[in-house]
């Protein structure tokens, strides 16, 4: 059985948006463990720190789907840029997070939710394959132009081989 004209170009950009949405939910995550963590419950500490190396793996793994994207289909190449400066953010919160800076932790980990969200909402209002052929074409000429032709030669002429009865 062979998948339906037009899937494989589709599924590329599909799981690189269920990819986003986990990286989305992974953060809110965070969030919420940091959130109890400072409430008092320090067991959620070590929660949070091993849910740093999955966010950082998902991270990963939305840029390289990302890549695929761009490169492979010539589909939009911001998300690959975004995914890429995504992983930069997390790698510096987590050596943040890990050094006790606070004050620059908090913050950081502010930037990330946003700029999840952010590609989570654009990803999911992008198309899924790269630009048809609708989206190449030249704009077609209007037809009250009169046309660029010497020799008294009209459009229909052209292109027909008759000329018009006048």
């Amino acid at each position: 059985m062979t998948a339906p004209k037009g899937y494989e170009r589709q599924w590329p950009m599909r799981l690189l948006r269920g990819t986003a949405v986990l990286v989305f939910l992974d953060t809110l995550v965070q969030a919420a463990l940091a959130g109890l963590f400072v409430t008092g419950d320090l067991d959620l500490l070590a929660w949070h720190a091993a849910n740093a190396g999955v966010l950082s793996a998902l991270t990963v793994i939305q840029t390289a789907l990302a890549v695929v994207v761009w490169r492979r289909l010539r589909g939009p190449g911001w998300p690959a840029a975004v995914s890429a400066a995504l992983v930069g953010l997390v790698s510096v919160q987590q050596g943040l997070g890990e050094a006790r800076v606070l004050a620059g932790h908090i913050p950081l980990g502010m930037a990330v939710f946003g700029c999840a969200t952010a590609t989570v909402r654009t990803l999911l209002r992008t198309p899924d394959g790269p630009p048809g052929p609708y989206r190449t074409r030249p704009p077609t000429r209007c037809r009250h132009t009169p046309p660029l032709l010497s020799g008294g030669d009209t459009a229909e002429t052209k292109h027909s081989g008759q000329k018009s009865p006048e």
